[in-house]
């Protein structure tokens, strides 16, 4: 019977440097936001201070999120296994 789904292999080719560049800009949020906090910093304004920080950080994670994502989605390969590959498989196990 030959009504047997395709089987298929899932690569992923992520690997450290495809969001090293996105960790960079992360980080340099982060330190912009703690800088900005520490100017604001006074005893007056400590609340701003901290809305600052909360804002900045509440606005960028959405957007660091879907980068995240996207590039992990962009590098997940499926491959077809044809059939000389499902009996080498088959072999192994």
């Amino acid at each position: 019977m030959d009504n047997e789904l395709p089987k298929y292999r899932l690569n992923c080719t992520l690997t450290f440097g495809d969001i090293y560049g996105q960790i960079i800009v992360w980080l340099i949020v982060i330190f912009l936001s703690l800088a900005t906090t520490l100017a604001l910093w006074s005893s007056t304004r400590q609340v701003y201070a901290f809305l600052t920080v909360g804002i900045i950080l509440v606005l960028s994670l959405p957007f660091l999120l879907f980068s995240f994502v996207t590039t992990l989605l962009n590098h997940i390969e499926f491959e077809a296994i044809d059939e000389e590959e499902k009996v080498r498989q088959l072999s192994l196990n």
